[in-house]
């Protein structure tokens, strides 16, 4: 069993949603390799597969829920449900946080289970990634790395 995953999400040709993506790849890099470090198209049937043999996930996405762009929401899944207002944009029918809440009640949320969402704003193909989620993403890879090294 693995004792940490971090799972990045998103899509890398819209935007503001390769977010996930991009700290994924960063937290690769610089980890150990005793930690996991897995990118997710976000299809939430799938993504609930993740979330097993692993003691403590991290999984960072994209979000729209109306906050300031750049703003970084901490959700604790195992304390709180997730808003799944914050995924509406998704064009997986099936969301994280639709995800999420179908894994607590079969009783398969890891332990720890950890959602940095950033705040979106052009989720269009072929946009490029705005500049506050870019240092909002360096932000949470900043946060991840003190917490796992």
């Amino acid at each position: 069993m693995a004792k940490v995953r971090v799972i990045g999400l998103g899509n890398e040709f819209r935007g503001d949603d390769a977010v996930g993506l991009v700290v994924a790849r960063r937290l690769r890099e610089a980890l150990p390799d005793s930690i996991e470090v897995i990118e997710h198209v976000g299809d939430g049937a799938s993504l609930m597969y993740a979330f097993e043999r692993v003691e403590c996930v991290y999984l960072i996405d994209a979000v729209k829920s109306g906050a300031e762009i750049g703003t970084i929401h901490r959700l604790d899944a195992r304390d709180q449900t997730i808003p799944t207002e914050f995924f509406h944009y998704s064009t997986h029918a099936f969301s994280l946080a639709e995800a999420v809440e179908v894994a607590r009640r079969l009783n398969r949320l890891p332990l720890s289970l950890l959602i940095y969402g950033i705040e979106g704003t052009v989720f269009d193909y072929g946009a490029p990634m705005s500049p506050e989620v870019e240092a909002a993403a360096r932000a949470v890879e900043k946060e991840l790395l003190t917490r796992l090294k």
